[in-house]
């Protein structure tokens, strides 16, 4: 028997386990990886992209804290694009279309190079504890690794099964067995487990596209890095291009929906509605003749395609067929068919915010197997998951972001007061506070942060101390300074501005901060010693909603007065009279940690809250963090 001991056992290297197993290394402990295929590290397993609204600004905080996501997207970007521009820079969201194999490769040696890390191929079978506590990992070959914390990360992994049209079989990914005998372990621990579904789409030969007789989808012109250390962009982008479905294809979608394992009912698990597959969309969007399918490449070495916006499980000929109909499609050919994959994964009110189990301590959970789905929730998941093992170890108090610090506090509160139960994503109409957490100050709000827990290098904290001082001379520049000289055309030369300082200029809706700088002698100084696109922008942004951010900042610190009164975890929820019986089951099933995230939990009405701040005050249990 090989056995290891180690401060810290990953499970799974996904997104998740990627940043999980490099935060704990980073902060000094031993760690070890465990894969069941070390070359499949940091995968992307379905869409080839990182990103997207509201996910752009989980990898900016992610970044900002230390983790490397966003630094891979950038080495591997093969297209870029700032989404949501047509609308207020709240919910502006960057997106990277990535070579899916530089991705691979690049995170791999990364985690090849990390101190303290190392990497292992094994199956965790088992786990061993002692007075409710892990000690022990079991490998399927028998080796055990020894442990304070251990991280499970498993994706889609779980007893997984896939599923094209009659046909199916185990496995996680298509071609990849699955992990087998950790859930049936955890179940005797006392854990609740359910079901979930995700899909992905077929790929194509591009060598077999009409691309002439589509819609080509070009980049940005410039690209907004999602990590502060990337020093320099890629050169040159890949175009993605854009066609439709039409009533033909959704005839012959249609004509295998009885032999779908979807509608046949073989498939068991939630798929996540707001990614559903083709054969879900011409059901339930009926009355629509077609849908938009974007064709995004793989990468720079590769002639494959993924068809963004046709997942499905249909029988492979259905999909052939289907796909044959669409414009720019009549000659293609599929390199790989799409299927659906079931898993198990874990309702989330069974985690601390911390993302430790309440069953078992010393485990984590991060990923899909707390009910999410997408890269970026993974990745933002590992490194808290990562970053709360280690303060365990230590004795610390947990590192937890609020829902008006981060997406990523959230993306948390979310999955634990609400447990979804179906694959949660995060939009950017799940913050309320949206308005100062935008992706241009992810830097601002969580660097600090990642400083003190020591993710953030030297190099990283220099970058982001020059930023806030040039973005404090200039803001100071801004209020201070007035209009003293018209200029000869736009905007500055209309009279009835002279005089007025520049800041209360750029709050008029036409005012561009770009146009005041090129246009105004007394901004010279910010236009000669130069100033990059993203301080313009976040200057812009914190100079033009100032009244509206500084009445969110006020929503959030009222806010914060709940989130800091503290629950007792032993609080016996069903002694409490005052409130509904409802909300006493709930609180119990739940066990919130704050009052704040009493309130958010669905049956807890205002009325159940104030009478649980009552009872506590009335019997001495009422104390505040910090």
């Amino acid at each position: 028997m090989v056995k290891h001991i180690y401060d810290v056992v990953v499970i799974g290297g996904g997104h998740a386990g990627c940043e999980a197993a490099l935060a704990s290394a980073r902060m000094g402990m031993r760690t070890c990886l465990v894969s069941m295929n070390l070359q499949t590290l940091g995968q992307m397993s379905c869409n080839p992209a990182i990103g997207g609204l509201a996910k752009g600004q989980l990898v900016k905080e992610v970044d900002a804290l230390g983790g490397e996501m966003g630094r891979v997207a950038d080495i591997s970007t093969v297209q870029f694009r700032m989404l949501n521009r047509s609308k207020g820079p709240a919910v502006w969201s960057p997106r990277a279309q990535c070579d899916r194999g530089l991705y691979a490769r690049t995170m791999r040696k990364i985690l090849e190079h990390q101190v303290n890390l190392d990497l292992k191929q094994n199956m965790i079978v088992d786990l061993r504890t002692e007075g409710g506590k892990l000690v022990e990992l079991i490998g399927v070959t028998g080796h055990r690794f020894e442990c304070r914390a251990a991280i499970l990360c498993a994706g889609t992994f779980l007893n997984g099964i896939i599923h094209i049209g009659e046909f199916s079989e185990p496995a996680g990914r298509i071609g990849e067995a699955p992990a087998t005998g950790l859930s049936e372990a955890l179940i005797k621990k006392d854990f609740e487990i359910g079901r979930l579904k995700t899909g992905t789409p077929p790929r194509l030969d591009g060598r077999t596209i009409q691309y002439d007789r589509i819609e080509a989808q070009p980049g940005d012109g410039r690209i907004v890095p999602f990590s502060y250390r990337t020093e320099q962009s890629v050169s040159s982008q890949l175009q993605c291009h854009i066609t439709y479905t039409n009533t033909t294809t959704h005839d012959i979608l249609r004509s295998g929906l009885s032999r779908s394992p979807l509608f046949a009912g073989r498939i068991k698990g939630t798929g996540p509605r707001y990614c559903p597959s083709i054969e879900d969309k011409i059901v339930r969007f009926a009355d629509k003749d077609r849908h938009q399918i974007f064709l995004e490449p793989e990468g720079w070495e590769t002639y494959e395609v993924y068809m963004n916006g046709f997942a499905s499980s249909l029988p492979e000929e259905i999909q052939f067929n289907a796909l044959r109909t669409v414009t720019g499609l009549e000659n293609c050919e599929m390199m790989r068919a799409g299927y659906a994959v079931e898993y198990d994964f874990f309702p989330a009110h069974q985690i601390h915010y911390s993302l430790e189990t309440k069953p078992l301590e010393g485990l984590y959970f991060a990923g899909q197997i707390n009910g999410t789905t997408g890269y970026e929730e993974a990745a933002a998941q590992g490194l808290i998951a990562g970053i709360n093992a280690v303060k365990k170890i230590r004795g610390e108090e947990p590192f937890i972001l609020r829902r008006d610090q981060a997406y990523i506090g959230v993306l948390i509160d979310d999955l634990i007061t609400k447990t979804p139960d179906e694959p949660y994503r995060m939009f950017t109409s799940r913050a309320e506070h949206r308005l100062i957490l935008r992706q241009d100050n992810a830097d601002l709000r969580l660097t600090e942060l990642g400083r003190q827990l020591g993710l953030v290098t030297d190099q990283q904290y220099e970058l982001y101390i020059n930023k806030k001082q040039r973005l404090k001379e200039i803001s100071e520049l801004l209020h201070e300074a007035r209009l003293d000289e018209l200029a000869d055309s736009g905007l500055l030369s209309d009279p009835k501005l002279k005089g007025s300082r520049f800041a209360a200029i750029l709050r008029r809706p036409e005012a561009r901060l770009e146009d005041l700088i090129r246009d105004s002698s007394e901004l010279a100084s910010i236009r000669n010693n130069g100033i990059d696109d993203d301080l313009i922008a976040c200057l812009e942004m914190d100079v033009k909603y100032k009244g509206y951010v500084d009445r969110e900042r006020l929503r959030a610190d009222q806010m914060k007065r709940l989130e800091d009164t503290v629950i007792p975890l032993d609080l016996e929820y069903m002694g409490i009279p005052s409130m509904s019986y409802e909300s006493r089951e709930r609180l119990t099933r739940f066990r919130p940690h704050t009052l704040g995230q009493a309130g958010r939990i669905a049956g807890v009405s205002p009325a159940d809250q104030s009478a649980l701040l009552i009872h506590l005050k009335k019997t001495g249990r009422y104390s505040k963090n910090g």
